[in-house]
């Protein structure tokens, strides 16, 4: 079977109606570009969905994680589906794309992307995990649930091959260092650093034996371009069963709509909402931030499904737990804390409405 890549790229190239939904013109312009190269052998299968205003491109190949010819053509994708953005006078047309040239590489250059390459399994379900209006941090908590807290996940106690726990590697995207914690000998310290869910994020997740179990977006828009671009909108592929947790288990952890930073302009807590397909569009308040989560069965490097996992009621409390605390944040207005602290609006008018008023302070 050998080893293969998931590679999921996304990028905000332009929404109908504000900043909400992909339209199906610019989703019909990916498939098409990615279907060249399927056929060009370049990527062996592929899947084109959004989320919300983002434009996610799942793939599929054997050229291992960071190609350069598979960033291309991700780049180029983004770059047909901006020119028809662009012609449909969609708002923010390529926002994402903070570059006209490729440079081998789309780290630093705006869209997001989350890639694993693993050996293929027997059987090899793969979840991806697709977030519009928030940050990478917000796949802090759950991930930490999926990997690491028996009380989510039965199989860290029950499951033999399990049992040891998993290694989470904890990238610092001030420094742009990382740390490796092994769980649960550094429950605490993981736990220390990741809280900050917007310095600290986690990037990967292995087995105590070395077989990669996730992965997850790290781009900061507002890093890189130094002036508020759109929130950083992450993805995420996380393996299951056979020593790794099992689809239910890496579900649960979203059964708990935890507070994450974004929705409105990027400058407010909100709850992230667990939704379908279909529902995974951002209108009150430009929100609630929304998860969408894919199952696909990796055969042969071939996408099976997907299988839409949040488009079940078992999730319902979950969403309407979600318009509770929305009403209650809302409520808030202008207010922490539901807008974000200072230290995360240094994008925004707040430092210009400072330098205004600093004469007048005495």
């Amino acid at each position: 079977m050998g080893r293969i890549t998931v590679s999921v790229i996304k990028a905000d190239i332009g929404s109908l109606a504000g900043h909400h939904v992909v339209p199906d013109e610019i989703k019909e312009v990916a498939k098409k570009s990615l279907e060249r190269a399927a056929s060009r052998g370049e990527i062996i299968d592929y899947y084109v969905t959004n989320c919300g205003d983002d434009l996610e491109l799942i793939m599929t190949h054997r050229r291992g994680e960071d190609s350069p010819e598979i960033h291309e053509l991700a780049f180029k994708t983004f770059k047909e589906c901006e020119k028809k953005a662009k012609e449909l006078k969609l708002y923010a047309a390529g926002q994402d794309i903070l570059s006209d040239a490729f440079s081998g590489n789309l780290r630093g250059m705006g869209p997001g992307f989350a890639e694993l390459e693993f050996e293929e399994r027997p059987a090899d379900p793969v979840v991806v995990f697709m977030a519009d209006k928030t940050e990478p941090g917000a796949f802090n908590l759950p991930l930490f649930k999926v990997f690491a807290d028996p009380f989510n996940t039965a199989g860290l106690v029950i499951d033999p091959k399990m049992h040891s726990g998993f290694e989470f590697e904890v990238l610092d995207v001030v420094e742009g260092k990382s740390v490796i914690l092994k769980c649960p000998e550094e429950m605490y310290d993981l736990l220390a650093l990741i809280g900050t869910t917007g310095r600290y994020i986690i990037r990967r997740v292995y087995s105590k034996s070395g077989i990669p179990a996730a992965a997850v977006s790290t781009t900061r828009l507002s890093l890189i371009a130094g002036r508020y671009v759109g929130k950083d909108d992450p993805v995420a592929v996380v393996r299951a069963q056979a020593g790794l947790p099992a689809v239910g288990e890496i579900l649960e952890a979203f059964a708990f709509p935890h507070m994450v930073a974004g929705w409105m302009r990027g400058s407010h807590y909100g709850p992230l909402m667990p939704v379908s397909e279909q529902d995974a569009k951002c209108t009150r308040f430009d929100g609630p931030p929304r998860v969408v989560a894919l199952g696909f069965q990796v055969s042969d490097g071939k996408l099976l499904g997907p299988a839409d996992l949040f488009n079940d009621p078992a999730f319902n409390r979950a969403r309407e737990l979600c318009n509770l605390i929305a009403d209650y944040m809302r409520r808030h207005g202008p207010f922490m804390p539901h807008r974000l602290g200072p230290d995360e609006m240094e994008y925004t008018t707040l430092p210009s409405v400072l330098e205004k008023l600093k004469d007048r302070f005495r």
